[in-house]
This record gives C-alpha cells, structure tokens and sequence, in this order.
C-alpha cells in the first residue's frame, strides 16, 4: 500500500515546488496509471515512493515503512517489497537472460536451490521460457523489457512501479506489455505505471490518476479522459 498525506517537495538545489500538498492513496491490489506531462510531478512521486529521495514534508507510508524518517539501513529492506521497471531496460550486458534475473535474487541472498526453482517460473510467466541463454543485445525491445520485468517479479515484491515501460515499444508490443501487467496485477500485485501513452491507457478500464503542476488534477476511472496531456 502507498499512502501520501498532504505531501510537499521542493528540491532545494533549484527551489523548484514538485509536489504541493498529494493526497493518495493506493491499496494493496490496486492497478493504477499515473499520467500527467513533462515535469507534472510524476518522477518525484516516483522517486519518494522508491526512497530516492525524501518529502520536505508530509507522510508517505510505503508497504508499512514511514518513508519520511526511514532510516538508511533500512531501505534496502523497503526495497525488496518493490519491483521497479525502467524505460531503459538497465539489464546487466554481460549476463544471458537466467543471470540478470538470478542477480537478482542473489543480490538479496537468496539460495541457489531457490533461484534455480524460481527463475524458471518466473521466465516462463513473462513468456521468455527457451530464452534463458541468449544476451541482451541477441533480444528485440519487447524480451528486453520482459527480462527486466522478470527481474522485478523475481522477489515477489508487494508491488511493481513502472516508469514509461513501454516507452521505446511499438503498438502491438506496448499493448502485450500492459496485458502481462495486467496478469500480474489478477495474481495479487499492486502495479503503479507511470505512462505518456493516451491510446494505451483508454484501452484498459483501470484507475488513472492524474499530476499536473504538483498538483492531482483528477484520480479516478475516467480521470485520463477528463484531462488532456502532452
């Protein structure tokens, strides 16, 4: 679950306002959109959520961690409840598909016994099954972006965020992308999308929440149709 409470930022660096006063809340289950245009406030919700950075003020409450007193040990074990998807794939160029989501798990310390029990389920869930050695660049776009979802479920996080993943992904390809978020989301996984794509949202009847200036514009089932974006 992610809670804001009347949640501000402002980065000091630049004395730029990101966020003025978010109330949100998404629950366990839940499958939402997050949408709004450049510089909207999306990548702060983002980056708070994650525990890259901290509000200036307010509560964020993030799977049961108070991500605003946090302490830094901690965060790696707030992060193990998160999955997070990155436009840019990030997928590690040495390693063949098996290795990038077994890193993953290693990186945790997990047993070998269970990562040669659960990459393989995981790999087949995505579609990537008979792929486990072939590289990142032998990959089209779309194995790319499932190799990194892989990686993401791996944990079995409480919750995926995903920023633009369908971002560098052509129609057909972003459209299977959102059904296999989709699928999931049906198997108890929170999933936050953080999407420009007008089209693709408008094809799936879920909430859409909307950030424009800092500020939530609209949060609901018809909240990307109410409100136009870059």
């Amino acid at each position: 679950m992610v809670h804001m409470k009347n949640v501000r930022k402002v980065y000091e660096s630049s004395n730029t306002l990101a966020l003025d006063g978010i109330d949100l809340t998404i629950e366990d289950g839940e499958f939402v959109f997050l949408v709004g245009p450049s510089g909207s406030g999306k990548t702060t919700i983002m980056k708070l959520i994650t525990g890259e950075i901290r509000p200036t003020s307010g509560e964020i409450i993030v799977n049961d961690f108070d991500m605003s007193k946090i302490k830094r040990r901690k965060l790696p074990k707030m992060r193990r409840t998160l999955g997070v998807i990155f436009q840019d794939y990030r997928l590690i160029e040495n390693m063949n598909v098996y290795d990038n989501v077994a890193f993953a798990m290693r990186v945790v310390g997990a047993a070998n016994k269970d990562i040669k029990k659960r990459v393989p389920y995981i790999l087949e869930l995505v579609g990537l099954e008979g792929r486990e050695k072939r590289m990142p660049n032998e990959l089209s776009g779309g194995e790319q972006q499932r190799v990194a979802i892989a990686r993401a479920l791996v944990n079995n996080p409480r919750m995926i965020v995903a920023d633009e993943p369908t971002g560098n992904l052509d129609p057909v390809r972003s459209l299977e992308l959102m059904l296999l978020f989709e699928k999931i989301n049906e198997m108890g996984t929170t999933v936050m999308v953080v999407t420009h794509e007008k089209e693709l949202v408008n094809a799936f009847s879920k909430r859409v929440i909307t950030i424009d200036g800092g500020n939530l514009i609209s949060d609901g089932m018809d909240g990307y149709y109410s409100y136009e974006i870059e």
